[in-house]
């Protein structure tokens, strides 16, 4: 498959999963925005970069830039806190799309995701690919807990009330 191919199937499996979790999915009507979805968390929208994560050796490799090529070589950018709010990537191989709000993405502009434990049990500075699980992220964010209420009006909820009580933001640069 082609990049481009690759890409255009992890959008819209993670969009079929935002769909699944009761979210409002936007599509930008032109190419060229550094997003590829926008994402409805009500009461916030939450501007997310669609990649396809790569596996290899139990970890999930999830790269967090753009590329293209360049007259003499290649040119990777990485993403601004005003262009995107979150990465969400989708991994063929575990069949599972993971979720990295903004403030999570490492400076070295890709993050890798542990599927099990280490080999000489270091803990420090692990990812464990559980921990981004797409609606298990979003209901840690408080995003997702009381969608299932809107879904048949009686499912019990529960999380963060309202629903955007708990900010995407990186909280080191939130104004209190």
């Amino acid at each position: 498959m082609t990049t481009d191919q690759k890409g255009a199937i992890a959008e819209a499996v993670v969009a079929l999963e935002a769909i699944k979790l009761g979210l409002g999915v936007l599509k930008p009507l032109s190419d060229g925005e550094r997003y590829d979805l926008i994402l409805d968390l009500r009461p916030e929208l939450v501007r997310v970069q669609c990649k396809w994560a790569r596996y290899a050796g139990n970890v999930i490799n999830i790269r967090c830039y753009s590329s293209r090529r360049g007259s003499e070589s290649q040119i990777r950018r990485g993403y601004t806190a005003g262009e995107i709010d979150a990465v969400a990537a989708y991994c063929q191989e575990t069949d599972t799309c993971y979720f990295l709000p903004r403030g999570e993405i490492p400076g070295d502009m890709h993050i890798q995701l542990r599927v099990a434990p280490t080999r000489n049990n270091q803990r420090a500075g692990v990812h464990h690919a559980a921990d981004f699980e797409f609606a298990a992220k979003l209901a840690r964010l408080g995003a997702v807990a009381q969608l299932g209420e809107r879904l048949t009006g009686s499912q019990k909820v529960t999380g963060s009330n309202p629903v955007g009580s708990t900010a995407l933001r990186d909280p080191a640069t939130a104004a209190p």
